[in-house]
């Protein structure tokens, strides 16, 4: 087939459906202002497309059965059931959280098959916090690790990476990837700070690299930890296939944390992972949207993000 090197967009409006309940900061309108700001023109060249509901069998490799029967059977015909103090379900959420792991897997999919270099899912609930038998974090299902596992079994990769720029350790994904020596998952996050987990010490079988950044951290930081410690473990790696754990709650301007990046800082990092991707993946790159809680800056961040994704 011909190659389309349009970088794609997944998206599904039931990620609007699911509603964790009034103030909460993992919103549906922190969506929309994404959306809204990739209305833009320069945007027009991203090849929209509907994200798929996630195979039962690609969920139940990240989870157990018991936690995703529980997590759909959970959510209400009405009104909201909480499963932590920070995570609920609304009648939407199943829909939600289901399209939002299908289009990671379908992104996987596509680049694999030669569809596009890149894609970048925006879609919610986030997923990294998810363990394989526990919601927590706003997350339901992994939804990165839902696809990087699928590249490995369904596409035969031999190695798969997950990259993680959210302000918050992502545990779940560390959980699921740090006794598979072909999974490598490496994290910038402030540190202390939720979930508590992501010291440097956490290393896995040498395929975790963790780089905590301590309150108050800024673009200085995080690119130094990036250049001397994850890009270089990255780049030792060789990954066929290169996801990006995409949370720009380490913003300045974010209120639920007290890092200090950029949009430049994005950007930066972005193109340093695609120049690693096109070294060894072909190229192939799938983002999926963590956090981001300042509507403002999580839509220039994003968009600082895929412009970067589609540049190269």
């Amino acid at each position: 087939m011909g190659f389309s090197m349009a970088t794609l967009f997944y998206t599904h409006p039931a990620c609007l459906g699911h509603d964790p309940g009034p103030y909460h900061p993992e919103s549906a309108e922190r969506l929309k202002a994404l959306l809204a700001a990739f209305e833009a023109p320069e945007f027009a060249a991203l090849e929209r497309r509907l994200a798929p509901e996630a195979a039962r069998e690609d969920l139940l490799r990240a989870h157990s059965r018991r936690h995703l029967e529980g997590v759909l059977g959970a959510v209400p015909s009405l009104g909201r059931v909480a499963l932590d103090a920070d995570t609920a379900l609304s009648p939407g959420s199943g829909m939600a959280a289901l399209v939002a792991a299908g289009a990671v897997a379908a992104a996987v999919d596509a680049v694999v098959a030669g569809e596009a270099k890149r894609a970048f899912c925006a879609i919610r609930p986030p997923g990294h916090h998810a363990e394989r038998e526990r919601a927590m974090g706003f997350c339901l299902f992994n939804n990165a690790a839902v696809g990087a596992l699928r590249a490995r079994v369904v596409h035969a990769l031999a190695r798969v990476a997950v990259v993680d720029f959210d302000v918050h350790h992502g545990n779940g994904t560390q959980q699921a990837f740090e006794s598979d020596p072909h999974l490598f998952y490496a994290s910038t996050h402030q540190y202390p700070l939720y979930p508590g987990t992501g010291a440097a010490s956490e290393s896995g079988l040498g395929n975790i690299v963790n780089v905590p950044l301590s309150p108050s951290s800024g673009g200085s930081e995080f690119r130094a930890g990036f250049s001397e410690r994850i890009l270089p473990a990255l780049d030792a790696f060789r990954p066929e296939l290169l996801l990006i754990s995409a949370g720009f709650d380490a913003h300045r301007d974010d209120p639920l944390a007290q890092l200090s990046l950029e949009e430049s800082d994005y950007a930066w990092v972005t193109l340093k992972l695609v120049e690693i991707a096109r070294r060894h993946a072909e190229g192939r790159v799938v983002s999926t949207l963590e956090g981001g809680y300042d509507h403002r800056a999580l839509g220039a961040s994003a968009t600082a993000h895929v412009r970067a994704l589609m540049a190269t």
